[in-house]
């Protein structure tokens, strides 16, 4: 089903809003989950000039199927087989345990298609930025070492897709490093 790029992108949006409803972030106290996915559709549609409605809904759309009960088939059939596919992309299986979900990442990056890359290393600059913080505990400081530290490794098997991003998420390090 073909769909207008503001059409697709505008019906991303709002199924991504409903389907994480009552979800708070990570990170940011009480700050509605749909501002992450939000950041990163923003941030896709930015470093692409806004010629890729695809990606920009993917963006929108990337943490529903892994958070919610929402399902590829689902988004197909509401979408395009393409939307639906880089979104099951960046999925993790979230039946496994954290660290495995973590390797699997770093190990898998490499192999992503373009498109999901660039929606790895745009999530991966949102939930950085969620968790710097003017005045972090050590707590706080501790979880954003070891993030960048990790999306570092799965970002490095990412880069050389958009020179942009790339570029944002060295800034993001090291913003989030000088806050440590």
């Amino acid at each position: 089903m073909w769909m207008a790029p503001i059409c697709l992108v505008s019906e991303a949006a709002e199924l991504a809003a409903r389907r994480h409803a009552g979800m708070a972030r990570k990170g940011r106290g009480d700050e509605p989950y749909v501002n992450h996915l939000a950041e990163v559709a923003n941030l896709l549609a930015t470093v692409t000039g806004g010629r890729d409605a695809d990606l920009v809904a993917v963006g929108w759309l990337h943490d529903t199927i892994e958070d919610t009960a929402t399902t590829q088939e689902e988004l197909a059939d509401k979408f395009n087989p393409h939307v639906a596919s880089l979104v099951a992309e960046v999925t993790d299986d979230m039946r496994l345990p954290k660290s495995t979900r973590r390797q699997l990442q770093i190990v898998d990056a490499p192999g992503k298609s373009p498109g999901a890359k660039l929606v790895k290393i745009a999530d991966k600059i949102s939930n950085i930025r969620a968790r710097i913080h003017s005045d972090p505990s050590q707590e706080e400081r501790e979880d954003l070492a070891d993030y960048v530290e990790w999306a570092e490794k799965v970002v490095a098997g990412c880069r050389g897709g958009n020179a942009t991003l790339d570029r944002l998420f060295d800034d993001t390090v090291k913003l989030a490093r000088s806050s440590l």
